[in-house]
């Protein structure tokens, strides 16, 4: 009988133990995080009805979209036709489903965070995944909801980078308000038009100043030299300091209500950040951010890594007014976040910012004499009772291979108790990773362990 080869389809990311590890630490600290600023916990249904996922979506979107076929089974019980289901694609639509479908079983302001995989038809290519972890949060009102929200964000975003360690960062904001009163100022009132404009002006960091003014000024979109010029010159505006935002946000001038409304927002939003205590080297003002989709009206963020610009955004989001105004006639405005965490793991990962993980498991405890088993067995339970993760060898062999067995584990101490030990009431410890051993006494175990392993995670 012939063997079918093992293998993944392209575009999910399948890790050992101890880089699922680290991936893992990553998911906890985002959550933690999360937690921190009061956000609870959501999940949804990985499969979605097909008319409800894709109410709101473009062609693009659909074209990448995994359609499940019902079984034949469930449309012989229903003794109709089934509606067609499909796999979400990301994990705001949903939100925006659960948030009409719950409404009234909810407290507003709505704080939700939801941390689940998603599944995409991308092309394979590299660091591009069919089925990855978003990370999300939002605030949804009712009938409202302040613009304080759209501040508090970056704080949770510099909460969980900073204690992510994966280098400096930084937060960048504008206002598609702001944008769009720009635009009008020059004669750009057509809200389509508007859309594409922003469309482009979003890929500058990526393509260049050149890319943007040849676009803007062929066949496509027909702006005279001048305009497209003023929208490069805009687009180009950085701060580099809390106050030299607030100068750059004055400079514009008086401009349309669109304008008005967003450099108030902006200029509340970016003091209440510094209120937020996320330091002022941390956040600035980008006026090329403008985040390509549509549902989008007011504050915009993206995260970028000073040190790895090519990385890309490693978070973004923004303000809505009304996502969920297809299901529902309730006004819902909120504001949100995504990491897209398999892709960050995997460009840090790439860049070589990221070691794997620690073993989840503490200690082995080696065998020496099978006659001994109830020894080690009762040595184990001890630990695991002072909650020390711990791991017993059940099947002995030579005392070289168990070491070699913990090191490629991961496992940082081992324990020996052989005859010797047993008869002095002590154990001998051994630490892979400096390369040294001790004896402890059987009572003094668990104190001294604790302080090794203490000592041990400081040193991570």
């Amino acid at each position: 009988m012939a063997l079918t080869p093992a293998r993944t389809m392209p575009g999910v990311l399948e890790l050992l133990p101890l880089d699922q590890i680290a991936f893992q630490r990553m998911l906890d600290v985002i959550r933690r995080n999360y937690e921190r600023f009061g956000f609870l916990p959501v999940e949804t249904p990985v499969i979605e009805y097909s008319d409800v996922l894709l109410t709101k979506t473009g062609g693009e979107t659909e074209r990448q979209v995994y359609f499940v076929q019902s079984t034949g089974t469930l449309s012989a019980e229903k003794g109709d036709s089934v509606p067609e289901l499909a796999l979400r694609f990301d994990l705001t639509v949903p939100l925006a489903r659960y948030v009409a479908e719950h409404e009234h079983d909810l407290s507003f302001p709505f704080r939700r965070y939801q941390m689940q995989r998603v599944y995409r038809g991308e092309r394979a290519q590299r660091g591009r995944f069919r089925e990855f972890y978003q990370c999300d949060i939002d605030v949804i009102g009712k009938d409202s909801l302040s613009v304080r929200y759209d501040a508090e964000l970056p704080a949770v975003i510099y909460s969980v980078f900073r204690e992510l360690n994966i280098g400096a960062f930084t937060i960048q904001l504008n206002n598609r308000k702001l944008i769009r009163g720009f635009y009008e100022s020059l004669g750009i009132v057509d809200g389509e038009q508007q859309t594409l404009v922003l469309r482009e002006v979003d890929k500058l960091d990526k393509r260049g100043a050149d890319y943007l003014r040849e676009t803007l000024t062929g066949e496509s979109f027909g702006l005279s030299a001048d305009t497209a010029q003023k929208i490069l010159d805009f687009s180009q505006v950085r701060s580099t300091s809390l106050q030299d935002a607030f100068d750059k946000l004055d400079a514009l001038g008086a401009g349309p209500e669109a304008l008005e409304q967003g450099r108030a927002e902006l200029k509340e939003v970016l003091g209440l950040i510094r209120d937020f205590g996320v330091p002022e080297s941390h956040y600035v003002l980008n006026f090329s951010i403008a985040r390509g989709l549509d549902y989008y009206t007011g504050t915009v963020y993206e995260t970028t890594l000073n040190d790895y610009p090519q990385i890309g955004s490693i978070c973004s989001g923004g303000r809505y007014e009304n996502l969920a105004g297809q299901y529902t006639k309730s006004k819902l405005p909120g504001v949100g976040i995504s990491i897209g965490l398999t892709r960050l793991y995997w460009q840090l990962r790439d860049a070589g910012l990221l070691d794997t993980g620690k073993s989840t498991v503490d200690v082995l405890v080696t065998q020496m004499d099978a006659a001994h088993m109830s020894s080690y067995l009762a040595l184990a339970s001890e630990l695991r009772g002072a909650g020390i993760a711990t791991e017993v060898v059940l099947e002995g062999g030579k005392l070289g291979k168990q070491f070699k067995y913990a090191d490629r584990a991961g496992i940082r101490f081992v324990i020996v108790l052989g005859e010797d030990e047993i008869a002095k009431d002590v154990v001998t410890v051994k630490d892979l990773r400096r390369e040294d051993q001790f004896e402890v006494s059987r009572a003094d175990l668990i104190k001294t362990l604790r302080v090794e392993l203490a000592q041990a995670e400081v040193g991570r």
